[in-house]
């Protein structure tokens, strides 16, 4: 005798269905602040006045300043509020030994690729160098600054390696929130474009050497650009 299948159990509510939607809503947008520095670094708030601010309730809030504590962006301070934490100089150098690392080793993957994964590659770094380009002659920073991360984003996810994803990923959230805050003051921006077209004609020409070669020089000239001008605001601790 066949048997019945077992009758699906009605969900009673549908609220586990959008609260989810509503915590992922809140972290988005209270990460997005944090790293274009509408809450800046040493920024302090509670909960309720974070809420206020984005226009949102403070339960979601509250799920979200958890998870962006675990990402390294927020501090809870019990019964002082949520600390939006500070871009200390010394944090910033073990992060970009981090991030020559690893983005060293991706250009090099990416350059050992087959032809036609590499011309697929290396066209997707170059329109987001020629948005830099764009944004910089515009002089939208803030432009630029997206531009620039999707570079990066992409120069590592597309190497096909999940861990280096995801080790770079909360890295890459800090080094960008650095970046976007000192735009203003620094003065090789345009280098920049220059130096990633340099990092893709080593990709698309298969030299994994001079591909590690070329970002390594290139983190490390705004590793040192950006280091100063940091210390210049004084700040301790990420």
């Amino acid at each position: 005798m066949a048997r019945t299948p077992a009758a699906t159990k009605p969900q009673s509510s549908e609220e586990p269905d959008r609260q989810p939607s509503m915590v992922d809503e809140a972290y988005a947008a209270l990460k997005q602040a944090i790293l274009d520095s509408h809450f800046a670094p040493g920024f302090r708030a509670s909960e309720q006045e974070i809420a206020l601010r984005l226009g949102m309730s403070r339960t979601p809030v509250h799920e979200a300043v958890i998870r962006l504590q675990e990402d390294g962006l927020v501090r809870v301070l019990p019964r002082r509020g949520v600390l939006i934490c500070a871009l200390a100089p010394e944090d910033m150098r073990e992060i970009y030994d981090i991030i020559i690392a690893v983005e060293g080793r991706a250009a090099e993957l990416l350059a050992s690729r087959p032809d036609p994964l590499r011309t697929a590659i290396t066209a997707e770094l170059a329109r987001d160098t020629d948005d830099m380009a764009r944004a910089w002659q515009d002089g939208d920073l803030p432009a630029w600054g997206q531009a620039d991360a999707r570079f990066h984003r992409a120069l590592v996810e597309r190497a096909g390696n999940g861990r280096m994803t995801r080790i770079i990923q909360t890295i890459n959230d800090q080094s960008h929130r650095a970046r976007m805050l000192t735009l203003k003051l620094r003065r090789e921006l345009g280098s920049s474009v220059t130096e990633h077209r340099g990092i893709i004609e080593a990709i698309h020409s298969g030299d994994p050497a001079k591909a590690q070669s070329c970002i390594h020089d290139h983190r490390l000239r705004a590793r040192d650009e950006l280091l100063p001008i940091l210390e210049s605001f004084g700040l301790k601790h990420l």
